[in-house]
């Protein structure tokens, strides 16, 4: 009879994204209850020692974070498995360098670094938007926020621009076509294109077909869409390559062209 919920995390059981090899050790670090999914988080540890290479162990990655200089969405955080996720800044004050957390094409975390200013703001998807206790509207954003009071003209897979200090909207962005949008879910994750069109399905998941910076078309589920921006400018800064996916061969051809510049 099993007991509650499992405490331990298999090197071979956790996400492929966090990139973990699988003889360094039996065990992975498994994420604390948080914001974010399990599957769709990365945990502070993996993030400072395997990314960064702040620390070389556990106990270095630890001693870091209990000094309290690392800093999530603004807030100090000590848990070493504390499961940072999409769109979450990571700030190093002692160092002076801020991350966002985004996707690159193959579907994987990548080390985004951004300005002190872009630092102060990220974006939430907005899941839901109810009226709570008093007839009091309020939304529920991806990583887990409740904000009272939002725009009455916010809905449901609508963007919002969130200032960290104050905690309070400061632009939103609606799911139309015509606005450019990052795939955070699916085959296509990491994609960014603006969206061209959207299918409703009776009884079925409502599909978006986007088209990217390449005029590559593909489509995906509404709930793997992320608004990015109104047209095709995006309120953060995008990571290199601009989501375009590459085939194989137009991958094996920038690697030759690198390295014959290289030579």
């Amino acid at each position: 009879m099993t007991r509650g919920p499992k405490k331990h995390m298999k090197r071979l059981n956790a996400p492929k994204h966090w990139m973990l090899d699988k003889l360094t050790g039996t065990w992975a670090p498994k994420p604390s209850a948080g914001p974010h999914k399990q599957r769709e988080c990365l945990p502070l540890i993996v993030f400072l020692r395997n990314r960064l290479r702040y620390a070389l162990t556990n106990k270095e990655t630890k001693s870091i974070l209990m000094q309290r200089l690392i800093k999530v969405d603004g807030k100090v955080k000590t848990d070493t498995t504390y499961p940072a996720g999409f769109m979450d800044v990571i700030s190093i004050e002692k160092t002076g360098q801020h991350f966002r957390l985004i996707y690159d094409v193959k579907g994987r975390f990548t080390i985004h670094a951004i300005t002190e200013e872009e630092a102060k703001y990220k974006l939430c998807k907005v899941k839901q938007v109810k009226l709570g206790a008093k007839g009091v509207p309020y939304a529920v954003t991806h990583d887990g926020r409740t904000i009272r009071y939002p725009d009455p003209l916010v809905k449901v897979n609508d963007t919002i621009k969130l200032d960290l200090e104050s905690g309070k909207i400061t632009e939103f962005v609606k799911f139309e076509v015509g606005n450019l949008a990052y795939v955070t879910g699916g085959r296509n994750m990491g994609r960014i294109g603006v969206i061209t069109h959207r299918e409703k399905h009776q009884g079925g998941f409502e599909i978006v077909h986007i088209k990217d910076a390449k005029d590559s078309s593909f489509a995906t589920r509404m709930g793997n869409v992320f608004v990015l921006g109104h047209g095709n400018k995006a309120l953060i800064s995008l990571p290199k390559g601009k989501g375009v996916k590459l085939s194989i061969a137009e991958e094996r051809d920038r690697r030759r062209e690198r390295l014959l510049a290289s030579q």
